[in-house]
């Protein structure tokens, strides 16, 4: 077993985005642009619903994969193919923009509460044109696997302990995991040799990348850390419980050229999908 240790800890920034949305931005900052082939990491909540209520009116993507992970509130979406409906609690969006697609993400508040998770993927160059879909996954369809220890974890996209998660076919080999430890317990888990990893820290403190119990790097909500190469990740649990999500997937090794919702491959790509935007042809 070859433990991943960690390489990099990334303090989230506050951006605004959207009509006025304050998030917590980890991946797609100044100190960690691109993680292939995970664009962008954002947390999103507040006590104060003027940080969120004016949400994202619709707007483009192209050549990405949206993920949105509710923890509380909720999320009103629609798009340009005709789908709308709403992302509660405990739920997942798994949105493939491939060609173009416009929508909006309205949120708002249940019980005083909103907070939650969006996470880009990029798409290999020959699915960059695919056509648009969605994998919508309620609370209830998302497989948790809970270990006699008290580790639970949630199986988004991926596999732990034989569980296939609840979200597939998708190209980069994803997985997303939403993982509970209790105090003095540990977690492990395979990740491929050559697969992107992170964890994303959001209660408690644990420690990451260590071995039988001792060693690793001490890692508190909120952070990001990125892990380095190996074939497995170990955490531990210790004077205090932990809760994080570990995602990683198979880089793509592809250029990337970016503008705001759109991630194709070359500055062309990009200029022809803010021409078909301009021109009424974005919507395939």
């Amino acid at each position: 077993m070859n433990i991943r240790k960690i390489q990099d800890i990334i303090e989230p920034q506050f951006v605004t985005e959207g009509a006025g949305v304050r998030l917590r931005r980890s991946i797609a900052t100044r100190k960690l642009d691109y993680l292939d082939p995970f664009l962008l990491f954002d947390h999103f909540g507040s006590d104060d619903p003027k940080d969120y209520l004016a949400g994202f009116p619709m707007h483009p993507h192209r050549g990405i994969e949206t993920v949105t992970y509710m923890m509380a509130g909720l999320v009103d979406h629609k798009d340009s193919m005709g789908n709308s409906g709403t992302v509660g609690a405990g739920d997942v969006q798994w949105m493939t923009s491939g060609s173009g697609i416009m929508h909006e993400e309205m949120p708002r508040p249940k019980d005083g509460m909103m907070y939650g998770f969006q996470l880009w993927v990029n798409l290999p160059a020959r699915l960059k044109m695919t056509p648009p879909r969605y994998q919508d996954v309620p609370s209830v369809g998302i497989p948790e696997v809970a270990r006699t220890d008290g580790v639970r974890i949630r199986v988004i996209a991926g596999e732990v302990d034989g569980v296939r998660g609840a979200v597939t076919e998708i190209y980069a080999d994803p997985e997303y995991l939403d993982v509970s430890v209790p105090a003095g317990r540990s977690f492990g888990q395979p990740v491929p040799e050559g697969h992107a990893a992170f964890v994303y820290v959001f209660e408690g403190e644990g420690a990451f990348g260590g071995d039988a119990g001792e060693g690793g790097t001490t890692i508190s909500a909120t952070s990001l850390a990125v892990f380095g190469d190996g074939d497995s990740v170990v955490v531990q649990a210790r004077n205090r419980p932990v809760r994080f999500l570990m995602i990683s997937g198979r880089p793509l090794g592809e250029p990337v050229a970016r503008y705001g919702p759109f991630v194709m491959n070359t500055k062309e790509e990009i200029a022809q999908a803010l021409a078909d935007l301009r021109n009424g042809t974005f919507v395939k």
